[in-house]
């Protein structure tokens, strides 16, 4: 009898894991904040105007990755309850500066205790050092890409390598 072995699985690779990994902590973290009334966008929306005062729409589209009418109906969401306001740039009339208004401060500690929980689940038992090292490493990684996506992308040596 020819005994024929199973197909070995191939281990994961980095993109698949942190692509799986960040899946994982968004779904996790809609079901911890179902009951705030804001969806992920609208949270991630606010995260990143709390870092970026005064940025414009657009820019805000390209910082989390979606198109300037989608940051559009959310904004204009967030604007209808309070949470954000649009000014006039001071030298340019064409253009929108996008702020928090203070009634978003606790929606936004309300996010991070939430965040807070999230990241705590994700982490489990894993000892705080090597917390640290994992940060430390993805900080390194995101650098290192970021360099790289300001070179040419290196033709063929997928093919060639």
């Amino acid at each position: 009898m020819l005994m024929t072995s199973m197909p070995t699985k191939p281990p994961p690779t980095v993109g698949f894991l942190l692509h799986d990994v960040a899946r994982l902590l968004r779904k996790r973290f809609e079901q911890n904040a179902r009951d705030t009334g804001l969806t992920r966008s609208q949270w991630q929306v606010l995260a990143y105007l709390d870092r970026n005062a005064g940025i414009q729409q657009g820019a805000l589209a390209e910082l989390i990755d979606v198109e300037p009418i989608t940051v559009g109906r959310i904004v204009d969401k967030l604007e209808g309850c309070g949470l954000v306001e649009r000014k006039a740039h001071p030298t340019d009339r064409r253009v929108w500066q996008l702020y928090l208004t203070e009634k978003a401060g606790p929606k936004l500690d309300e996010m991070r205790g939430l965040g807070e929980i999230t990241r705590a689940e994700a982490f489990g038992a894993i000892p705080e050092a090597e917390r640290a090292r994992l940060l430390d490493l993805l900080e390194t990684m995101k650098t290192n890409l970021a360099a790289a996506c300001q070179s040419p992308a290196a033709e063929g040596q997928a093919r060639n390598g």
